[in-house]
């Protein structure tokens, strides 16, 4: 083994000991609020992990086409709840183009940002 392969692993395991070390913080900080062992925690280290090596595949993860189907769902959840409520169509519209904003935005970034395989 020489320097290279030997600060790759090092590398790597500074790396791994860092995401572990920050879901145990947030384990930690969560049931220290709550008194509640928060289980699923460790499923969105594995979601975030998934997306970040698809990112680094060149592909375009699966996480933001969900974060637009919620989006989408969430704004039509709230344009009816406003129709409901008596507000007006431009109010309503409003409001669907402002839950939409930013999911949308990020999606698109992600979508562009994919194929150029970042680091």
């Amino acid at each position: 083994m020489d320097l290279s392969i030997a600060s790759i692993l090092l590398l790597d395991g500074v790396t791994n000991g860092a995401i572990y070390a920050l879901l145990a913080m947030a384990t930690v900080l969560l049931f220290a609020v709550t008194r509640v062992i928060y289980i699923p925690q460790g499923e969105y280290v594995a979601f975030a992990a998934l997306t970040v090596g698809l990112l680094q595949l060149g592909q375009v993860p699966g996480t933001v086409w969900f974060l637009l189907a919620m989006a989408a769902l969430v704004a039509v959840l709230d344009a009816w709840a406003g129709w409901q409520g008596g507000q007006g169509v431009g109010a309503v519209l409003r409001q669907a183009l402002r839950t939409l904003a930013w999911p949308v935005a990020v999606s698109a970034l992600t979508i562009w940002l994919a194929p150029q395989r970042p680091p």
